[in-house]
């Protein structure tokens, strides 16, 4: 039942992380480089900057939605008093 009631703090927290995450890299891309990131359908991207791009905006959309999800969790346990997931990773 917590899992499904957790359905729209999740789809909300991934809308948001999204929002984050895209304003997040184009400002540390604005640090790096004053032009527009270049995209893989850019027919003359520098491969170089082509994979530092790509690369830095996985790590940010990862951490950004990450953090976003864990805070989410939070938030729907402290309103439900049930945790949304599993209480710790599994062994191997």
């Amino acid at each position: 039942m917590g899992k499904v009631a957790f359905l729209p703090f999740s789809v909300g927290g991934g809308l948001l992380a999204g929002v984050i995450a895209k304003k997040t890299f184009a400002l540390i891309w604005s640090l790096i480089d004053d032009q527009e990131p270049p995209q893989p359908e850019h027919r003359d991207a520098q491969l170089g900057k082509l994979i530092a791009a790509v690369a830095l905006e996985g790590a940010v959309f990862s951490l950004t939605r990450g953090l976003v999800d864990h805070g989410s969790r939070r938030a729907f346990a402290r309103l439900t008093g049930a945790w949304p997931g599993d209480e710790h990773p599994d062994e191997r």
